[in-house]
């Protein structure tokens, strides 16, 4: 069964998260995802270890977690774009190309004619996306900038957290690179407009990504509340500022998270926890009074649930139909009965040792046109000679003398680097 983006090539030219995010996406779904890097160093995370991968063997590989976790599927092809001959690769590349994307710095890569001007005169149906912090315009354009500021800049974490008044009170920033995910993300979603776009015009077009506009456009009922109202919303912690009970509420031998979100659930939750005291009173019978007495109210089912098990409270709430959920660590969630059913765990190939490597799946399930996952992310170089003897045609001995001169890698090149550092 062919990919879903089978006849598309990318030319990948980002580091980090944001961009590999975006074109492990289009890896996954059958495109041809060319990853170019520097030939010594590589994408930044491969050294963000440890942790390191390790096969089903045990066997440990250079590269960190990280890097893995948003590389598999595609080439790494090493060139050194700040030389005249790699910088002319890369446009040769891209002739073939249907995507070119970036996060370099704003006109970083105008030095070496790799700019959206310069590769659409040579390419006018690319679709070129570029994405920075900050947004090719503006007064902070210039700026450098990661995930974890963006998440302060966009107000995120002034509603995340515990309130300043309890324990542990203050911001928070999500535990995972929010802000570059959800670039990603969103990059993904414009790269496949825009290549819709082109089936209408015959042209590709610009992109301009950037991680702020995001976080920005991520408020959303927040940040439509504040600038409504102008009213500055609150951090709430595990709660909820327009539901109650929805928060963790502590058992006999843990926690677990309660999810109460009409009138309905809210009769089958006194239900299930035995008390028809809070279901027969009338200041509690509609979302409105619930919010009101909101202190009153958790006193009430607090002091229940924390009497009893959370095995008995995770029976009596799903023979309720009331949703809640424990809190599971990793581990218990790549355990936990649906998730091994929707088969979010695979296994994928090592190019290099032939082992099978963990991975977290794509969540998309296609009817027609499966995501699959193939490979493991790359080692640095490894499709170097490979992609460019195919698609430029460039023989044993120009690649051989490439090399030489540093203008291109192979997947030994940093090994070899390192040694000579050593040396």
């Amino acid at each position: 069964m062919r990919g879903a983006m089978e006849d598309i090539r990318v030319l990948d030219l980002t580091r980090v998260l944001a961009g590999p995010w975006c074109t492990q996406m289009f890896a996954d779904m059958g495109a041809d995802v060319v990853k170019i890097e520097h030939p010594k160093r590589g994408d930044d995370t491969r050294h963000w270890g440890p942790p390191y991968v390790q096969d089903e063997l045990g066997e440990q590989f250079e590269d960190s977690t990280y890097y893995a976790s948003t590389n598999r599927n595609k080439k790494s092809v090493a060139i050194d774009i700040a030389t005249q001959e790699g910088a002319e690769l890369v446009r040769k590349l891209a002739v073939n190309s249907d995507v070119f994307i970036e996060n370099f710095k704003v006109g970083d890569l105008a030095r070496y004619g790799l700019d959206y001007e310069t590769i659409r005169k040579i390419n006018p149906r690319i679709v070129y996306c570029s994405i920075t912090g900050y947004g090719q315009s503006g007064p902070y354009a210039s700026r450098p900038g990661y995930d974890f500021v963006f998440q302060a800049e966009a107000g995120l974490m002034s509603i995340t957290g515990e309130r300043d008044d309890l324990p542990g009170g203050g911001p928070q920033k999500v535990g995972v690179a929010i802000a570059d995910l959800t670039t990603g993300l969103y990059a993904s979603t414009a790269i496949l407009a825009a290549i819709n776009a082109r089936h209408t015009t015959g042209v590709g077009q610009y992109i301009d990504m950037a991680l702020l506009d995001c976080m920005t456009a991520l408020s959303s009922n927040q940040g439509l509340f504040q600038l409504v109202n102008d009213i500055e919303p609150v951090r709430w912690g595990n709660a909820h500022p327009a539901l109650v009970p929805y928060q963790v509420l502590k058992t006999q031998d843990a926690s677990i998270v309660v999810a109460v979100g009409n009138d309905s659930q809210w009769a089958k939750f006194c239900k299930a926890i035995e008390r028809d005291d809070l279901l027969n009173n009338p200041v509690y019978k509609r979302a409105a009074g619930r919010i009101t007495n909101r202190e009153a109210l958790l006193a009430g089912v607090e002091e229940t649930v924390a009497g009893k098990t959370t095995a008995h409270w995770l029976e009596a709430l799903t023979q309720a139909d009331v949703p809640h959920g424990r809190i599971n660590n990793y581990r218990e969630t790549f355990e936990h009965p649906q998730v091994v059913h929707r088969e979010m765990v695979v296994s994928v190939k090592s190019e290099e040792s032939g082992a099978m490597v963990k991975n977290i799946a794509n969540p998309i399930k296609f009817s027609d046109t499966p995501v699959r996952h193939h490979t493991a992310a790359p080692s640095l170089g490894r499709h170097t000679h490979g992609v460019l003897g195919e698609l430029l045609g460039l023989s044993d001995a120009e690649l051989e003398q490439l090399g030489s001169r540093g203008v291109i890698g192979t997947a030994n090149a940093r090994k070899n680097a390192e040694i000579t550092a050593e040396k």
